[in-house]
């Protein structure tokens, strides 16, 4: 007998609640209804409407009432980093800034000067970003002291979410240890590095396991939405922490690149790796599920082509300018994607174009250029990060799996596997909102392990291998790459 959970997957761009049906060993996965997101700007910061994304949330139940199926459950996933201050009344004590806000771009500087970096990492294992929590909460405390004083309860975005569906207040451990505030030796939140945000720990919840049950929907929800008594799952309610937990593999030896906005690449380990090459390539050491790291670096990934998209005014698909790149001169133009000049520019073409001239390879000028030069460079991004990762875990890691709507990309596919020299599976391209539902499915005992959801995603869906086939042209401009800012 078939059995049905739900997805609530929201991204930077959009968010879809995906029903998710588990029958004889297979999953098939069927839209219940889509809505869009993206940062809000006002006075000059960047912010997250959760309120509306919230009500968008619940127009999904709605239709999913209206499908009139049995449901097991729901989950909610999000993007990390970002986070709700509540109050003693349970209210929002300032709008939610959006983690791209420039308020935190020379704030890492500002905290080494209070506690040394090398000791944030062995604490927490993270990768340095300018945006993680603990410098979005230096700073917000410093810029409004009196206001924080009234905080209650430290949500992560998706915490909030849940606690608005099932009236619990916890944070989950894989969103948990992004912020940098976590400490990976003893599982709770660090009270030194808490303290100098400002913050009281006692605002910080208990965090808990992906895959826990938090309760039902409150009986407020279940009349908004016409919906029963459902139970209220915490995934991995970091996406990526639910795209990893989606990988279609039968063994251990692989890299993984979750690939959307940013392109997540990395391994999945029984324990952290804190040393200190992994500290000097900036490697972090994310909560997975099942008591699982992700050892990963953030690479700038999809982000930079949807710019140029955008400032194209959206008159070329993804497709297009992959056709248009594909008939465009080789290795003409390369960027540094990660550079920080490219986290959130005024305008993403001109950026590009700026960089290539400032390196003195001249100016992409038609969208063709500009977009092989942002994949070929991502390809030779990834390369690199796979020689960083084979030397701090000393595997000779030889199979890359690419999940996530990146994994579509046929054209960026070929070239990771070409810039790698590594067997590339591609596929699925709902990583995410799988690995959302599977944790769902062992929750509530209709799966055992996450071997065996792996088996059913492999069982369900297709998977696309791609083998080198031009491995010269990546190897001559390797030191090319290598040399730019």
């Amino acid at each position: 007998m078939s059995k049905i959970c739900i997805a609530v997957d929201i991204g930077a761009s959009s968010g879809r609640v995906i029903a998710g049906i588990l029958d004889n060993g297979k999953i098939s996965l069927k839209e219940i209804y889509r809505f869009k997101n993206g940062i809000v700007k006002s006075n000059d910061h960047s912010f997250w409407d959760l309120d509306r994304l919230y009500n968008e949330i619940l127009e999904g139940l709605k239709k999913l009432a209206e499908e009139n199926i049995g449901i097991e459950s729901i989950g909610i996933d999000t993007w990390a980093i970002d986070y709700v201050l509540l109050d003693a009344n349970n209210e929002k004590v300032s709008p939610v800034y959006a983690y791209r806000d420039h308020r935190t771009d020379s704030t890492m500087e500002k905290v080494f000067k209070e506690i040394d970096a090398k000791e944030i990492y062995s604490k927490t294992g993270i990768q340095f970003l300018q945006f993680n929590t603990l410098y979005q909460l230096y700073e917000h405390m410093k810029a409004e002291k009196e206001r924080l004083a009234q905080t209650d309860t430290f949500l992560m975005v998706p915490d909030y979410l849940n606690y608005l569906l099932s009236n619990q207040k916890v944070v989950e451990f894989t969103n948990a240890t992004t912020t940098q505030m976590f400490n990976i030796h003893n599982n709770d939140w660090d009270e030194d590095l808490i303290k100098i945000t400002g913050f009281d720990k006692k605002v910080f919840p208990k965090t808990i396991k992906p895959g826990t049950i938090l309760g039902n929907l409150t009986k407020k929800v279940q009349e908004a939405t016409g919906l029963g008594d459902i139970k209220v799952i915490a995934p991995a309610t970091h996406d990526t922490g639910s795209a990893v937990a989606a990988v279609p593999a039968t063994s251990a030896d692989f890299a993984y690149i979750s690939s959307g906005t940013w392109s997540l690449m990395g391994i999945e380990s029984n324990v952290p790796i804190t040393t200190e090459e992994a500290r000097k390539y900036n490697f972090t050491n994310e909560g997975g599920v099942f008591n699982t790291y992700r050892v990963l670096k953030n690479i700038m990934g999809m982000w930079l082509i949807q710019e140029v998209q955008r400032l194209y005014d959206y008159q070329y698909s993804f497709a297009e300018l992959v056709e248009l790149a594909k008939k465009e001169e080789p290795f003409k133009y390369l960027i540094n994607p990660n550079h920080p000049r490219f986290l959130n520019p005024q305008n993403m073409i001109e950026e590009i174009q700026n960089y290539c001239e400032e390196t003195h390879q001249g100016k992409p000028e038609t969208p063709g250029q500009i977009s092989r030069c942002i994949y070929e460079s991502l390809a030779l991004q990834y390369n690199e990060v796979l020689g960083q990762l084979r030397e701090i875990t000393k595997e000779d890691i030889n199979r890359i799996h690419i999940i996530g709507g990146g994994a579509q990309n046929k054209f960026l596919n070929q070239l990771c596997a070409d810039a790698t020299n590594c067997e590339v599976y591609a596929g699925p391209v709902e990583a995410t909102a799988l690995g959302n539902l599977m944790m769902q499915f062992i929750a509530i005992g209709e799966l055992t392990s996450l071997e065996e959801a792996r088996k059913v995603i492999l069982n369900s869906f297709d998977v696309e291998k791609y083998v080198p086939n031009n491995i010269e042209g990546f190897r001559a401009n390797w030191d090319r790459f290598k040399q730019l800012p």
